[in-house]
């Protein structure tokens, strides 16, 4: 039905299309005449601009004197009105001339880059410090199955390796000769640690037990039941007496080490709890996970404090600084660095090792070693992230090139030598070049451009 307008006529209907498009031609009726034109320019705006312009291009050679430019001889050429240089010659008549020579045109790159224009600001990313590099200088044979875990003796005359051959071996560190076998998991070692208040050494293994070992007796004196699964990690607190352990079970359980109590399960993860380690301040405990996060324990609470949801592969080696408030954390996808106690990221080393790592190691003179799945080992500079040194492991006579694999790494009490676990049986020893100079092997280092902030 047709509406009716005010003065009698029918109006037709129109649909919204309809409509909309003839407000949009009205509105371009309406300003289209007034794109052509321009405001009208201001002259002491422009005046201002110029004078600025011609004071930056030529201002060292505006006020030169007035006698510089005069005619000289008969046959010279009539004074120019360009600017003059100070004692040029001219080429042809052998005279002064006022004239400034026309430069080649520098035409702009395409795209346009206004970066040569910029003021170059030096780069605020810390330079690395010079490190010798590492070599290897011992290979140890004597298990009969994969090396998995190493630990040190306090007092740095030993360490002990764990392996899928079921036995614990402690070697002599200054000869590397075996002085002990221990026996009794029934699955592979997984983790090791050696006590610096008592005679103790616990181990973790496959077959879901945990042990205290009396280094006195050498024998278990004592056994922590608990978990459901595969023990993968452990630690003790460096304090009190308490012993951490990670596993298959998601969750890591805290252990009184005289009594054999279970005091708490830090539950939370979602995934195989495989690293971990613990400080004598909060946060005390410090997990990584499968499950790609790391979490930030009150030991007291027995609560999460913090999770760091910044990889985004599983988190299968951590190291605690020695001596900053900081630690370092290796997944497939990147090695990143955090600050403690609230756990902020500082930033991403600056290469990519492209491997699946399964341990990493620092030491005081903050010499980073992070070791992977393919046998390569690289050295970082840990105030900047530079990766400094690159090692392939090779395997022993006999072995598959598949058996390339380093399960555990760790330094020394004195940082000066680091073992490393392989596939192969074998137990390396490194220490650095004694022979290398910054003049030998100087550093490549070139400043990330582009920093990522996660």
């Amino acid at each position: 039905m047709a509406m009716v307008a005010a003065g009698g006529e029918p109006v037709e209907p129109q649909s919204l299309k309809k409509l909309s498009l003839k407000s949009l031609k009205r509105s371009q009726d309406l300003f289209a005449p007034s794109h052509s034109l321009l405001f009208s320019p201001d002259a002491e705006s422009k005046r201002i601009r110029v004078s600025s312009k011609v004071n930056a291009e030529y201002g060292a050679v505006k006020n030169l004197p007035t006698d510089q430019g005069r005619v000289q001889g008969k046959g010279a050429a009539a004074p120019s009105s360009a600017l003059a240089l100070p004692d040029t010659k001219d080429a042809r008549g052998g005279g002064t001339s006022n004239a400034i020579m026309p430069a080649p045109l520098m035409l702009p790159k395409a795209p346009f880059s206004t970066s040569a224009l910029m003021e170059r600001l030096p780069s605020r990313w810390p330079k690395p410090e010079w490190h010798a590099p590492w070599k290897n200088y011992r290979v140890i044979s004597g298990h009969l199955g994969w090396v998995r875990s190493i630990a040190f003796d306090p007092g740095n005359e030993w360490f002990c390796t764990g392996s899928a051959d079921r036995t614990i071996k402690i070697w002599d560190l200054a000869s590397g000769t075996l002085k002990l076998t221990l026996t009794g998991h029934i699955e592979q070692v997984r983790g090791l640690a050696v006590s610096q208040r008592h005679t103790y050494l616990f181990s973790a293994g496959d077959d879901k037990q945990v042990k205290c070992w009396d280094l006195e007796q050498n024998k278990v004196i004592r056994s922590y039941h608990g978990h459901l699964s595969g023990v993968y990690c452990l630690a003790l607190h460096p304090t009190i007496d308490v012993l951490l352990t990670g596993g298959r079970d998601s969750v890591c359980r805290v252990w009184d080490i005289r009594t054999k109590a279970h005091v708490s399960a830090l539950t939370g993860h979602d995934n195989t709890v495989c690293s971990v380690f613990a400080r004598p301040t909060d946060p005390q405990v410090i997990t990584g996970s499968h499950d790609t996060t790391i979490k930030l324990w009150d030991l007291v609470a027995g609560k999460t404090m913090c999770t760091l949801t910044h990889h985004k592969k599983s988190v299968r080696a951590m190291a605690l600084h020695p001596k900053e408030k900081s630690f370092a954390s290796a997944s497939a996808d990147n090695i990143k660095k955090f600050s403690l106690p609230k756990g902020e990221f500082l930033h991403n080393m600056l290469s990519q090792q492209k491997t699946i790592l399964n341990a990493m190691a620092v030491n005081e003179d903050g010499v980073l070693a992070t070791a992977g799945d393919n046998g390569s080992m690289w050295f970082w500079d840990w105030k900047s992230g530079h990766n400094f040194q690159q090692e392939e492991t090779i395997v022993q006579p006999g072995s598959l090139e598949s058996e390339a694999c380093i399960y555990a790494l760790s330094y020394d009490n004195s940082g000066s030598r680091l073992v490393t676990c392989e596939a192969d049986k074998t137990i390396k020893m490194w220490k650095e070049d004694l022979t290398a100079t910054p003049e030998t092997h100087p550093v490549n280092f070139k400043p990330p451009k582009d920093i990522r902030r996660y």
